[in-house]
């Protein structure tokens, strides 16, 4: 895990303070000892803009999700930015149906969250039919809203963390309809930031990668043989059309090893298949997938 200089460290994430961005954030940075100071971002593009003005802020990026898959913007938004990843966190996503103290599920009239969460939770909204839906830009927005309103009669759908975080109640706990609902966030910074710093050979076990190919017969397959033969194992890859390069694409893959050094020797012997390459983050693999942790905990 990635270490950092301080108590505490200026996170950049996308959503209010309590959603499931900053929850990942806290969850890594947290047993550290470390407090998560986020900043609030409206856009994915906002978190990366922020990153290049301010290289001692660290940044908590989603990138794929069990049920939605591939955030396709972020990798770009990655591949084009000059932010570095230095650690992985996958989280599972569960969510609740909060609303004010004292507040019961009978007595409320209206439910908002953020459309993704809603469709997540449609079965158990279905079994609620007094409910109206609203959607919201954000599943801790709606939470915080309905906090600083002291609005009765709503409720929010959102993570255990934003509840707590704004002192509503929890009415019910795991409405989604599927449980195995995991997404996996980046931790990125710039490469000049001083609060993060690459952990020890030993500990990085795996690499996020992208390239491109020359369109020619078994490029691929080539560059794939390669990594078996030095013992890499392929975790992840994603294709991206080359605008205004027909029948050209990018590929992003992630690969985890046992050897630092073969893993290095792999990247020198396939650099001359590639027509470009950029290491996007070397880093240590994520554990077991987490909760949402309690708030208490975190901060």
């Amino acid at each position: 895990m990635t270490e950092v200089t301080g108590k505490k460290l200026n996170v950049a994430i996308q959503g209010v303070a309590g959603c499931f961005h900053d929850a990942a954030a806290s969850a890594y940075f947290s047993p550290q000892g470390v407090e998560v100071l986020p900043v609030e971002c409206e856009t994915f593009r906002d978190l990366f803009d922020a990153l290049e003005r301010d290289r001692n802020m660290a940044g908590v990026v989603a990138i794929e999700n069990t049920i939605a898959g591939p955030l396709i913007g972020n990798h770009d938004l990655l591949r084009r930015s000059r932010v570095e990843i230095f650690g992985e966190i996958r989280m599972r996503i569960s969510h609740t149906l909060c609303a004010l103290p004292g507040e019961s599920i009978a007595r409320l009239t209206e439910v908002r969250s953020h459309p993704m969460a809603l469709m997540q939770c449609e079965e158990y909204l279905r079994s609620q039919p007094h409910l109206r839906i609203s959607e919201c830009f954000d599943t801790a927005g709606a939470a915080r809203d309905i906090a600083r309103g002291a609005l009765s009669g709503q409720g929010a759908v959102c993570g255990e963390y934003a509840a707590k975080l704004y002192g509503l109640e929890i009415l019910a706990n795991g409405i989604e309809t599927n449980k195995h609902n995991f997404t996996r966030f980046l931790v990125v910074a710039h490469p000049d930031n001083r609060l993060l710093h690459r952990e020890e050979r030993r500990h990085i076990d795996k690499a996020s990668l992208v390239f491109s190919l020359p369109h020619k017969l078994g490029a691929l397959s080539g560059v794939l043989a390669i990594f078996s033969f030095y013992e890499l194992n392929l975790t992840k890859i994603q294709s991206l059309p080359i605008v205004g390069r027909e029948w050209e694409y990018l590929f992003y893959i992630d690969l985890t090893f046992e050897n630092y050094q073969r893993y290095r020797q792999a990247i020198s012997a396939v650099r001359p298949l590639l027509s470009d390459l950029r290491v996007l983050g070397e880093y240590a693999e994520s554990g077991q997938p987490t909760d949402c942790i309690d708030v208490k905990n975190a901060l």
